[in-house]
């Protein structure tokens, strides 16, 4: 087999050697624990990992698989402080054991968001994160990278490929001063002599998601990810019998890029691909291509077992069975538990800090139909203005000078209660670990961005019992804005939606800038959408103070500072929605059949998205 050499680029790290010069073993590999050990990384892609030698003429190639982890070695959700028992690398890890003794020559692999989420965050600076530490604990082969990866200093990325025991993939991520690969685009796995290749991709919105901090993907390029995957399965021609793909892609995608099914499609060469970042779980087949998702947070195992036979010198794939291992009902291996107590105990002391007090309840019944504290048909919190949202947008205002702020409701079931203010409660309202932007953005391009964010509405028509949202806009998409007040139409189409606004008592100056507030995912958006440049930009909080400037330490920093450690449910209402008639009383019928279980929200097929059709009298 003619080898192939690609070089891997790793900046800010040790220089490295080359330590292997044949085939790696199958065995789990111990974590690596110093300096020392993390500067050294086997950079030729060409390198064929053997798993068996066994002289046979059928098998069965089994791929074990997990996906959007995002910090969960326990089965622990740290932002509520509760067990989450369908969580967890621990868990995962029986369902692994189980399916090596049946074969143990399983290929495993995880399909990227990893290291972030969860209080992971915490444990940056150590040499090795705990996340990469389980993955070689467990004895992954291949961990393709997310989007989530690069949320971080590229040199923590850096550190981190350097440290993982097995190949990290991505085959669309390059070096700009020369075009070549950042990680291995592919691995190649010899199982008892079948040549099984695993193709990696990483969604190649990276850039505009962290178009705020450059520093974070400094020195690579994101290529198509269509263009890439086919230049790198026509490398491989003539270089393996069995083709999966590693995706860090939903099914489709929302930034008109390619997703699983563009490439399923027009890469028809695969046998098999493992997806992530949509958060789903499904198994589907696409032409002869089997695609299967195993949802997020070690929810599930992704298993899929390839029966291949020999004829002459060539393997044939005769079936591919693909099968969601669901972790819920497993129990927790106990040698992950003990190798992984100290990050346990130590997010747990961590979340559990007290930073202030709170007044008083912060959103009345987080489900807007059934007043419940569970959401279960949609967010009271995307239906009409609450505390949450508004003090998120002052801690922003505050800190970055700003006129206007927005924010997004990252966790449907988001409030705080009345009692003691402690950090799991910030990370409860605010998931993920944003940075503050300030923006000069015109009157005309506010506006559109507002028109942007009310397209999570579907066009509400008579009739309509419920508000609805649009099944292809995520939740995290939707903003809400302070500093002006305005009403949202819900039965005008997209784009003539947001009416009646006012800035500091007169309409808004289409002309006039004004200084609006903004993450740094959102500040991509503004950018990718032409609604701001990057020369807009009069204000970053993490060049002003690094970790310091992410969202959730700011909300920390203004209830000490500015409230006295005393924060309070204000909510000043400036925005609503009209065109639906809230007062039809049908509405009644409709909450009394979905608390009697009658009745339910309609909801995506993989269950991801709620609330995706009104519901009408002909529900009822």
């Amino acid at each position: 087999m003619k080898k192939r050499e690609f070089r891997f680029a790793i900046v800010g790290v040790l220089a490295i050697a080359l330590l292997l010069t044949g085939c790696v073993n199958n065995s789990v590999s111990k974590p690596l624990k110093s300096e020392s050990a993390i500067s050294q990384y086997d950079l030729r892609t060409g390198e064929i990992t053997v798993k068996g030698e066994e002289n046979v003429t059928e098998q069965t190639i089994t791929i074990g698989a997990t996906a959007d982890v995002h910090g969960r070695i326990y089965a622990y959700d740290y932002a509520t402080d509760t067990p989450d028992s369908d969580a967890g690398l621990a868990k995962v890890y029986t369902a692994v054991l189980e399916a090596r003794a049946a074969n143990p020559n399983m290929i495993l692999m995880d399909v990227g968001d990893t290291v972030q989420d969860n209080s992971a965050e915490l444990f940056n600076d150590l040499d090795i994160h705990p996340m990469i530490q389980a993955l070689n604990e467990m004895g992954y082969d291949t961990w393709t990278l997310g989007n989530h990866e690069f949320n971080f200093e590229k040199s923590f990325l850096d550190r981190n490929v350097l440290a993982f025991n097995g190949s990290v993939l991505s085959s669309n991520i390059k070096e700009e001063s020369d075009g070549s690969s950042y990680v291995q685009p592919y691995k190649i796995f010899s199982v008892n002599g079948c040549r099984v290749a695993i193709v990696g991709v990483t969604p190649p919105h990276v850039p505009i998601w962290e178009a705020s901090s450059p520093s974070h993907f400094k020195g690579l390029e994101f290529e198509g990810t269509l263009k890439s995957v086919r230049a790198t399965v026509d490398s491989l021609e003539g270089q393996y019998d069995v083709l999966v793909g590693a995706f860090h892609m939903g099914r489709t995608d929302d930034k008109n890029a390619e997703g699983i099914y563009d490439l399923a499609d027009n890469v028809q060469e695969f046998d098999a691909i493992v997806g992530g970042h949509e958060h789903a779980k499904y198994i589907e087949q696409r032409g002869d291509v089997t695609i299967i998702e195993p949802g997020k947070y070690g929810w599930a195992l992704a298993k899929v077992d390839i029966k291949v036979n020999k004829d002459g010198d060539k393997w044939n794939v005769v079936s591919v069975e693909a099968n969601n291992v669901e972790t819920k009902k497993l129990e927790e291996n106990s040698e992950i538990l003990g190798e992984f107590k100290f990050v346990h105990d130590q997010s747990v002391a961590d979340a559990n800090i007290v930073v202030g007090t709170i007044a008083g309840e912060f959103v009345n019944g987080v489900d807007y139909l059934t007043g419940e504290d569970k959401v279960t048909t949609m967010p009271r919190a995307q239906i009409e203005d609450t505390a949450v949202i508004d003090l998120i947008n002052k801690v922003q205002m505050f800190y970055s000078g700003a006129e206007v702020s927005s924010a997004a409701l990252f966790n449907f079931g988001s409030t705080l209660h009345e009692g003691d203010f402690k950090k799991k409660d910030v990370a409860y309202i605010y998931k993920y670990p944003n940075t503050l932007v300030g923006v000069n953005i015109t009157g005309t391009n506010l506006k559109k961005y507002m028109e942007w964010s009310a397209g999570y509405y579907n066009t509400a028509v008579d009739g309509d019992l419920t508000v609805s949202f649009n099944k292809d806009v995520r939740g995290y998409n939707y903003d809400m804005f302070s500093g002006v007040t305005y009403d949202v139409d819900v039965s005008k189409p997209v784009g003539e939606r947001v009416v009646n606004v006012m800035f500091d008592g007169a309409p808004l100056d289409d002309a006039r800038v004004y200084k609006l507030a903004v993450n740094n995912y959102r500040f991509g958006t503004l950018t990718s959408k032409g609604f701001a440049t990057v020369d807009d930009k009069y204000f970053d909080s993490y060049e002003a103070m690094q970790d310091a400037g992410r969202i959730r330490s700011l909300i920390v920093q203004y209830v000490q500072e500015e409230k006295n450690g005393a924060v309070s449910p204000d909510v000043d209402n400036n925005w609503k929605i009209i065109g639906f008639n809230f007062d039809n009383p049908m509405i009644a019928d409709v909450v009394s059949k979905i608390k009697d279980g009658s009745l339910e929200i309609p909801k995506s097929d993989d269950g991801r998205t709620m609330n995706i059709r009104s519901l009408t009298a002909a529900d009822l």
